[in-house]
């Protein structure tokens, strides 16, 4: 079974870049099918799809992210990652990675979720 596994900083300045990183144990990111997401939470919303790069690498994003997002992978870690350029307090979220199989539920998988805080 796929585990996933969010890292990263917990607070980040306003305008500097956040970056995550979600490491995959229990299965390849590379194999035939799976997607790989990234979705927040900030607080007292509800969840907020960001992007995802599927088993080929190419990436798609929200439109409202699109402009300050990326996501990237390493296939020699077995690891994606997450960044999100000129961060503001509005960033401020639990960050989550997620996966879904070929056949199967969206966002079967989950990490645990990761808080952080954008503050000065």
């Amino acid at each position: 079974q796929v585990q996933l596994q969010e890292s990263g900083p917990g607070l980040v300045k306003p305008s500097q870049t956040l970056s995550l990183t979600c490491t995959v144990s229990g299965g390849s990111i590379t194999t035939s099918g799976y997607n790989w997401h990234w979705i927040r939470q900030p607080p007292g919303k509800g969840l907020e799809w960001m992007g995802v790069i599927i088993y080929e690498g190419s990436t798609y994003y929200s439109p409202s992210l699109k402009s300050r997002t990326s996501i990237s992978w390493d296939t020699s870690k077995n690891q994606f990652s997450l960044q999100l350029t000129s961060v503001t307090p509005e960033d401020t979220a639990v960050y989550y990675c997620a996966s879904d199989p070929p056949v199967g539920v969206l966002y079967e998988y989950w990490g645990q979720g990761t808080q952080v805080t954008v503050s000065s």
